[in-house]
């Protein structure tokens, strides 16, 4: 308040200064941070596009690394408890990591038998199968009958018209030769690389400690890091020992039942289980198909993948959330992506890893606020309440 010009004395003006309209000024205060939001997206985006081709070009590099760090992970708790009871990290990995590749080297002598024996007899395998289901081909006889006389006429008017280069491609044992060295090379990095970071110990979180300033920092960070390391690594392991069981059980039962190569079948249902309901299908399909071409009647040729469905049923159902909970079940929609996006990335290899690693953004995003929107995409239940 003040005294205007010209007014009487003691005559008091009153004046209010008039405040900005409130819709402009939340305009303004919005109008920085849309934009640096933009930005962001638009740099994040960038950034997963680079490191897509990045995983996609550079798999021979990235692959052994990831699958060394996923090792690591799922060996820790061993050697946590062990370095417990007295025994350095080292030694304990040092034995670890070379029972596993005793394994690996028992396991890849056992399977190249029958692997060999499958493939060499894969055409007897076709024929029978196609003798096993003629019954079923009744109605398309006609049709494949057609087709093949369409193009047999299409393929001569095709020869005298068109000239067929052949390319002469190497032969199969160079190829194989080439595989197989590459995969050594890819285990042996592997091997080498767990070993280095069983053997590390502590040092990890020594230098995450020492990149933060404060003493509440480095006691958050420190706390994050034990949180998510502990819970993968025992993720990681309890399934590995899970999946061991049912390839186990698979194997012995397959074997009472007169399958043939039941050690093949269990090894590949052990791996394939890593492979959330795709793995299953497939095992089944594939121990459907070898029963069918294996037995005389096709009655008992079911029971083989009735009991591989059993076995699977009773492990998704009861053992693995018994033992795991159901607070890491992750969304359906989000593993058949993972596995899909990471199948295009790294084939075979990938397939198997999408879930494990698909476990470990799912564990990374829940001990972070900011990241609780995508652990709850990630997980199958909701996490998240929303206040109306």
């Amino acid at each position: 308040m003040f005294v205007a010009p010209g007014a009487h004395q003691g005559e008091i003006v009153e004046t209010k200064v008039v405040d900005p309209e409130p819709d402009a000024i939340i305009a303004e205060s919005e109008a920085e941070p849309t934009q640096s939001n933009g930005l962001y997206r638009l740099l994040l985006g960038i950034f997963i596009l680079l490191a897509t081709f990045a995983l996609y070009f550079g798999r021979d590099f990235f692959m052994p690394v990831i699958l060394a760090f996923l090792m690591a992970l799922t060996l820790t708790p061993i050697v946590r408890f062990l370095r417990k009871r007295g025994i350095p990290a080292a030694v304990s990995a040092t034995l670890l990591v070379g029972l596993s590749a005793l394994i690996f080297g028992i396991g890849g002598f056992l399977l190249s038998g029958p692997i060999t024996e499958l493939i060499s007899d894969a055409p007897r395998i076709g024929r029978t199968l196609t003798e096993r289901i003629a019954e079923l081909r009744g109605p398309f006889e006609r049709l494949l009958a057609i087709s093949g006389q369409i193009d047999k006429a299409a393929s001569t008017v095709n020869d005298a018209e068109v000239l067929r280069v052949s390319v002469q491609q190497p032969g199969i044992l160079s190829q194989a030769a080439g595989t197989v060295l590459s995969a050594g090379t890819n285990i042996a990095i592997v091997l080498v690389l767990s070993l280095f970071l069983l053997a590390s110990g502590t040092l990890f979180y020594e230098k995450i400690v020492q990149s933060f300033a404060s003493m509440s920092e480095k006691k958050r960070a420190l706390r994050v890091v034990y949180d998510v390391e502990r819970e993968i690594s025992r993720y990681l392991l309890t399934v590995a020992i899970i999946n061991a069981a049912l390839g186990t059980v698979i194997g012995l039962g397959l074997w009472a039942l007169g399958m043939p190569t039941p050690f093949l079948w269990g090894v590949m249902a052990a791996l394939l289980n890593f492979l959330p309901y795709i793995g299953a299908a497939t095992t089944i399909v594939i121990v459907a198909v070898i029963s069918v071409v294996s037995f005389d009647t096709l009655s008992y040729a079911l029971i083989p993948p009735a009991f591989v469905i059993f076995c699977q049923m009773m492990e998704g159902q009861i053992l693995t959330p018994l033992v795991l909970g159901r607070r890491l079940e992750l969304n359906a929609v989000a593993i058949f992506i993972a596995v899909a996006f990471w199948s295009w990335l790294w084939g075979f290899i990938g397939a198997l890893i999408a879930v494990p690693l698909l476990v470990v953004i799912k564990v990374f995003c829940d001990h972070f606020e900011a990241l609780h929107a995508t652990g709850n995409f990630l997980s199958a239940q909701q996490t998240i309440e929303r206040d109306e």
